[in-house]
């Protein structure tokens, strides 16, 4: 009774792919590097301060 193959997808997009996806995609990793590696910066001068003050 339900020997019929399953119903066909289209593997295509129905909409063309958006031109700038890559551009905010790489906008987006690049202020993420930037706040990580301001983050490792302002951590490395806590770690400094706090060991001169106790030291």
């Amino acid at each position: 009774m339900l020997n019929r193959p399953p119903p066909y997808f289209p593997q295509n997009q129905l909409s063309p792919p958006d031109e700038k996806r890559y551009l905010k995609f790489k906008l987006i990793v690049g202020v993420l590097a930037l706040v990580l590696i301001g983050a490792l910066v302002g951590i490395g001068f806590g770690i400094y301060y706090l060991v001169r003050w106790l030291a």
